[in-house]
């Protein structure tokens, strides 16, 4: 499958890009220069490396939309953003906030850690763009009601400590069955430069990974 659509800056700083060319950011973070052209950003907690106001400022422009977990209001508004092109989110809820893009968001939390409780109701998001299910797990570990996700490219975190290491994300995309799996979520913030690879490694055969880090 062709993922040229889909790039990633640094960690889990991810862009996508539809046919028509509307742009979608998943957790704008580390960019050193200016773009300013996000159609619609999406948000899936309002850690630092998630929510970076900075970085938002640098690819935003003044009609991006904006996706969010209803608990990070409070943070969205803190950082000097208004509410009124804002759709503040939970778990398992459908929206079309863009002509032509459609979102679900599906939980995000970790079960045996402390740094993404459950009760923070934070999320990852399926993108169907162009016919395509692009599903970003998000910091999250190997939920059981995440495995019936259905998605045709699945991008999710490796790096452990804050969310699942490379061994728990293999076994957790063998059971969604994608046709492709892009490793994010190390390298720099958690986890080492070979995560990904290691990823790689122990995904099953029939299912493609794609390393864009």
């Amino acid at each position: 499958m062709d993922t040229s659509f889909i790039s990633i800056n640094t960690h889990s700083s991810i862009r996508l890009e539809t046919k028509r060319g509307t742009v979608i950011y998943v957790d704008p973070y580390g960019f050193e220069t200016e773009s300013h052209d996000a159609d619609m950003i999406l948000i899936t907690h309002a850690h630092f490396d998630h929510f970076s106001p900075d970085d938002i400022a640098r690819v935003r422009t003044p009609h991006t939309v904006f996706v969010l977990p209803a608990t990070a209001m409070g943070t969205f508004i803190k950082a000097g953003f208004t509410s009124e092109a804002a759709a503040f989110l939970v778990p398992n809820e459908h929206a079309t906030p863009l002509p032509g893009v459609e979102i679900e968001t599906v939980p995000a939390y970790n079960i045996a850690k402390r740094f993404h409780p459950e009760d923070e109701a934070w999320m990852g998001y399926v993108v169907v763009i162009d016919g395509v299910r692009v599903y970003v797990a998000g910091d999250t570990d190997d939920l059981p009601e995440n495995r019936e996700i259905a998605c045709d490219v699945a991008l999710v975190p490796v790096g452990g400590t804050y969310t699942m290491d490379a061994r728990e994300a293999a076994a957790f995309v063998n059971a969604l069955r994608p046709a492709v799996a892009i490793p994010e979520h190390y390298g720099t913030v958690a986890g080492s430069a070979d995560d990904g690879k290691t990823f790689a490694s122990l995904v099953d055969d029939g299912i493609e990974v794609v390393l864009k880090l």
